[in-house]
């Protein structure tokens, strides 16, 4: 899938000027941290899909990338990078939950010191994997692991970030947040109403949870049988 020179810079429908007509259409919808504007300009999502769809990569579209997963539409990106950004603490350490494809891993890296990620599914992990390492990603740690159970000896995390929707939180991504932390998290039954939370840790045993738009994510599959290995 990632075989391929990797054109950073694009044409055409992958161009800059492509890409800066997705901002002003994300700007427009409400995304307001400017900062979080830019890195989606200019991070090349076209490299995070097929080929064959990189002259769709910058609609505000999910795109498929295989395995029965997607990658997430931009908005939703900058959306979730920007709830994550919204703290009380410097983000030292953060947590994605769902590599997939890496998109979101190589927005919300720039604003990170440490960003751990995890995914469940091998192939994806791997490709993954290379393709952020050839785009020069130094802080990125990935992880193949079930997400569900979070990455509990890494933690607690300044922030984590869910791409996939449980029916209801996991307790494990809760215990493994740093007081003041925040949880970005999709929350409801896939096919029907779920909806953006964001969860803040006061103290050992008091979070304050705020619930944002409805979206739209793959389920957050519980998968036992995944062993893990870690990579920088």
């Amino acid at each position: 899938m990632y075989n391929r020179n990797l054109d950073i810079k694009g044409s055409g429908m992958t161009s800059q000027r492509t890409r800066n007509r997705l901002v002003q259409l994300l700007r427009n919808k409400g995304i307001e941290d400017e900062a979080v504007l830019h890195m989606i300009s200019k991070v090349p999502r076209h490299l995070f899909v097929d080929e064959a769809l990189s002259i769709r990569a910058y609609e505000n579209n999910a795109l498929p990338i295989g395995y029965g997963q997607t990658i997430s539409q931009p908005y939703i990106v900058a959306r979730m990078t920007e709830l994550a950004l919204k703290t009380e603490l410097p983000l030292n350490k953060v947590l994605e939950v769902g590599t997939g494809s890496g998109y979101q891993a190589a927005v919300l890296a720039p604003f990170v010191k440490e960003l751990h990620t995890v995914e469940r599914i091998q192939p994806l992990y791997m490709s993954t994997k290379q393709l952020l390492r050839e785009l020069g990603y130094r802080n990125i740690r990935a992880v193949l692991s079930d997400g569900s159970w979070g990455l509990a000896k890494e933690a607690p995390f300044d922030a984590i970030v869910v791409t996939a929707a449980p029916e209801q939180v996991p307790a494990a991504l809760l215990e493994q947040l740093a007081e003041k932390g925040r949880l970005i998290i999709p929350v409801g039954q896939q096919g029907s109403a779920q909806a953006l939370q964001v969860i803040t840790r006061h103290t050992e045993q008091d979070y304050e949870t705020h619930i944002y738009e409805p979206v739209q994510f793959v389920p957050l599959i519980r998968d036992t049988s995944t062993s893990s290995s870690t990579t920088s």
